[in-house]
């Protein structure tokens, strides 16, 4: 009797949740690909870092908070929030990545991820004040 009960719940709920006026509106579709709005033509992240065993994720995640940070910090130096100067090429913060962190241990990279952090959070309201002007974020 008792599992009737739960199934007879589990059934409701689900019927519940399915007929939903909003469930029935989104039609979600999950992708790989990415399309965006503003700047559509963003470089992709290179090969090798998409390619980064997951237990090494966070070296790709270091290379990620370095060209974050760049690309707001230069927002804010040059007054522009041009898409080649938000979303330039990877190349510069993979050198960063490489003179300066390849080498690190998994700890000191993750550091350094925390000082890239802060800084591009330092960085965000004066960009995106710049970039909302411009139309650009």
């Amino acid at each position: 009797m008792r599992q009737a009960g739960c199934t007879l719940v589990l059934t409701a709920l689900v019927l519940g949740l399915t007929s939903a006026p909003g469930f029935a509106e989104r039609n979600l579709v999950p992708t790989l690909e990415r399309s965006f709005d503003v700047c559509p033509d963003r470089p992709a992240e290179p090969v090798w870092m998409q390619e980064i065993p997951l237990r090494q994720a966070y070296q790709r995640v270091l290379v990620q908070d370095i060209y974050r940070a760049q690309n707001l910090e230069r927002i804010v130096e040059t007054v522009s929030c041009a898409c080649e100067i938000r979303f330039p090429s990877w190349a510069a913060a993979e050198a960063v990545f490489r003179e300066r962190h390849a080498s690190d241990e998994r700890w000191e990279m993750l550091r350094a991820s925390d000082a890239y952090n802060r800084r591009a959070n330092a960085a965000r309201p004066a960009a995106k004040a710049i970039c909302d002007a411009a139309g650009n974020w």
